[in-house]
């Protein structure tokens, strides 16, 4: 079985001109696609929960993938490797026509598919280690690792700073706070944060 996958990120982008790749390529090769698999979906979603993995799953030894490049497989190098590793392991054929990669049994996919898993090893090393590095300067700058820290509860970090009196006077009023946040342009949770950051009540009328 031959099988035609194609896959676009977008609903503004269109499977048609993949297709066409795929069909002149299959036309000089002398193949004739069996199935096409077509989807929209982002490739950095896990192959999995795509047609894609789908797909994998019931393809046979002999069969073959066809796909305009290899980046349709995947957003990144890790997810591709695997991807391949699964065909290889299923004796499925993958080929790309811009890459003009060639994905069999032979000697030359075997050594493709090293280079592939040496880079990805490689790319795994470098991410580690401008992680490390970035995080070390950090540390060497005296900045805070990890998650920051939240804001200290300061009425100066509030929008309605300033108005306090106002606010006060307004709620003993019998104003509701929905009526207030009308008057100062300042949304619900804005008061909220807002009366909660003064640490001290005004009323226990609920904004809610």
């Amino acid at each position: 079985m031959v099988y035609g996958y194609i896959r676009v990120s977008t609903d503004r982008q269109t499977v048609a001109n993949q297709r066409y790749e795929i069909e002149q390529f299959c036309a000089r090769e002398a193949l004739s696609v069996d199935g096409w698999i077509e989807e929209k979906i982002s490739g950095a979603e896990d192959y999995s929960k795509r047609k894609l993995g789908r797909l994998l799953g019931k393809i046979k030894r002999g069969d073959m993938i066809i796909c305009a490049e290899m980046s349709r497989l995947g957003r990144n190098l890790f997810m591709i490797m695997e991807i391949l590793n699964i065909c290889m392991l299923k004796g499925c054929k993958v080929w790309t026509i811009k890459e003009n990669y060639r994905l069999g049994n032979d000697l030359q996919s075997k050594i493709f598919a090293f280079a592939l898993s040496l880079s990805a090893e490689i790319e795994r090393d470098l991410i580690k280690q401008r992680t490390c590095e970035a995080l070390k300067l950090r540390k060497q700058q005296g900045r805070h690792l990890g998650r920051p820290k939240g804001r200290g509860i300061s009425a100066k970090k509030y929008k309605l700073y300033g108005k306090r009196k106002y606010i006060e006077n307004a709620l003993m009023k019998g104003v509701t706070k929905v009526e207030l946040c009308k008057r100062l342009g300042v949304s619900r949770e804005t008061l909220r944060r807002y009366l909660k950051g003064l640490n001290k009540p005004i009323n226990n009328e609920s904004i809610d």
